[in-house]
């Protein structure tokens, strides 16, 4: 969300663009919170290999060490995704914990218990604690092209840079596959061993998903698909661009809802923002919702406007991952799970 005006943003719905610009100057910082701890993580395999690294970010800056960080600090759904591909963090911010204890959706196939969670909040970062994992660089996205690292508190980010170099990598205004080559360059630049199986493997079923994507959006070029998010008082319909997934998406032939620029203005171009009185303004036959826990999901809703729409009567609904794990093994349940419900949804709106 660029240039969003912070007197009609809130909190959540900042958090239901999947990404914002200048959130520091959005939000309130809340400084360096106390955030618990889920144990310290295994060293990362890149530690047994030595000699130089270098890995120039989307910023293009370039990081240059004596030798491949052991000490890794990420992002919580970067750390998911390096996990995916053999490179264990020591430390993780954003979304790690669900209130019951349990790993949100967003820490992947990561064991939490293994790494310090630095924070699980937005504007949640633990300064002391990140300086005591004596950290050799922070990894994280970005979800805008002025290099700001998500995630990382606005507050305290002087003294978080100051203790460890910083890369990034961009999830802002490009399709899904770019950020998804970059992720595999950085997890390769770290030692990950790209010719393993599994590695392989899941870049194969990831094109084969998107092969049928795009042959069940050709067959049904008449369904009408509505990406949304969900709060107390509003509900975000999240237009195409900007947004990785739904860029892609939309590339491979889907028909979305396309919300006029006019009416995403105050979303900053990411998304409408409507009352749960006008929830019924666009026709959908397919309504792509929101997984993050900072949402509230489709079983979760009692208003009765939501369940008077066409889709969600027909039981059309389907989770959306605005944030992506990016690795192939996590990106490819994305791309089945639509074409699934392209290829069996009903016309409907």
């Amino acid at each position: 969300m660029s240039n969003a005006r912070a007197t009609h943003l809130t909190r959540r719905g900042i958090l239901a663009a999947g990404g914002a610009l200048g959130l520091g100057a959005v939000l309130a910082a809340c400084g360096d919170d106390d955030a618990k701890s889920g144990g310290s993580g295994e060293e990362s395999s890149a530690a047994k290999k030595s000699g130089p690294w270098t890995f120039k970010d989307d910023r293009d800056k370039s990081v240059e060490l004596d030798k491949i960080p052991a000490n890794i600090v990420a992002f919580t759904g970067v750390a998911a995704a390096l996990y995916d591909y053999g490179i264990s963090v020591k430390g993780v911010f954003g979304p790690t914990k669900t209130t019951d204890g349990k790993a949100d959706v967003q820490a992947g196939d990561m064991d939490i218990s293994k790494v310090t969670i630095l924070g699980n909040v937005w504007d949640q970062f633990n300064v002391e604690k990140y300086a005591a994992l004596a950290p050799d660089v922070l990894i994280s996205t970005m979800f805008d092209d002025a290099g700001t690292l998500w995630y990382v508190p606005e507050a305290s980010k002087d003294k978080i840079s100051a203790l460890a170099p910083s890369v990034g990598i961009s999830v802002y205004d490009r399709q899904l596959t770019a950020p998804l080559e970059r992720m595999w360059e950085l997890a390769e630049s770290l030692g990950a061993d790209m010719t393993a199986s599994t590695v392989t493997e899941a870049k194969k079923k990831f094109e084969a998903a998107a092969t049928r994507l795009r042959a069940a959006a050709k067959a049904k070029p008449e369904i009408k698909v509505m990406a949304g998010s969900a709060s107390q008082d509003i509900f975000y319909v999240s237009g195409t661009n900007l947004s990785i997934d739904l860029e892609y998406f939309k590339a491979l032939g889907v028909n979305f809802v396309e919300p006029p620029e006019k009416a995403k203005a105050e979303g900053g171009g990411w998304y409408e923002s409507l009352s749960w009185e006008n929830v019924d303004k666009y026709a959908a036959d397919i309504i792509m919702m929101d997984d993050r826990s900072s949402t509230i999901q489709p079983a979760d809703i009692t208003e009765a406007t939501w369940k008077k729409l066409p889709a969600v009567k027909a039981g059309q609904i389907i989770s959306r991952s605005p944030e992506p794990i990016l690795s192939y093994d996590k990106c490819t349940p994305l791309l089945d799970t639509l074409a699934e419900a392209l290829e069996n949804a009903k016309k409907v709106s």
